[in-house]
């Protein structure tokens, strides 16, 4: 038995075990740090419109916000990081309208959204890193941002 080649053998697949599990930790805080982003657009949108199918102007809820949460957590949480993640939840819901979900009888609009934005963020299978999803919103058509959605997912899955 050549100790060596033994060792060399145990000790790759540790460190082989040791890199998918660090690969998968990554992935996991990406996944959760998309999640939290989509929910934060979810409130986001959910306080500014209060049930209204648009926001009340000049309600400054992005500034307010960004000014407490930069107190809180430091850096990333600006009124345009704020914005981005706002329309990150309105580029990812599925595309239903405000209109559409008032529509929906028996709830008050304040329920009838939660209800809506609940059911959306538990659908969503965030597959890509925050700065793909920074990218894609950028794309209006969403077929055209669809598919580059589904071609970097596809990217990300054979490069792991």
């Amino acid at each position: 038995m050549d100790i060596q080649n033994t060792s060399s053998s145990f000790s790759s697949r540790i460190i082989e075990l040791l890199k998918n599990a660090r690969q998968k930790v990554v992935q996991s805080v990406n996944r959760s740090m998309v999640l939290t982003y989509f929910e934060i657009g979810r409130m986001i949108i959910e306080e500014q419109q209060n049930g209204k199918e648009r926001a009340d102007y000049g309600k400054e809820v992005i500034k307010d916000l960004s000014k407490v949460l930069t107190k809180e957590f430091g850096k990333g949480y600006s009124p345009t990081n704020l914005k981005q993640m706002r329309q990150f939840f309105l580029s990812f819901s599925n595309g239903q309208t405000l209109s559409d979900i008032s529509n929906q009888k028996g709830q008050t609009p304040p329920d009838q959204l939660h209800n809506h934005f609940e059911a959306t963020a538990k659908s969503q299978e965030f597959k890509l890193s925050w700065s793909h999803y920074l990218t894609l919103m950028r794309i209006d058509d969403i077929n055209e941002r669809s598919f580059y959605e589904i071609e970097s997912a596809l990217i990300c899955i054979k490069k792991s």
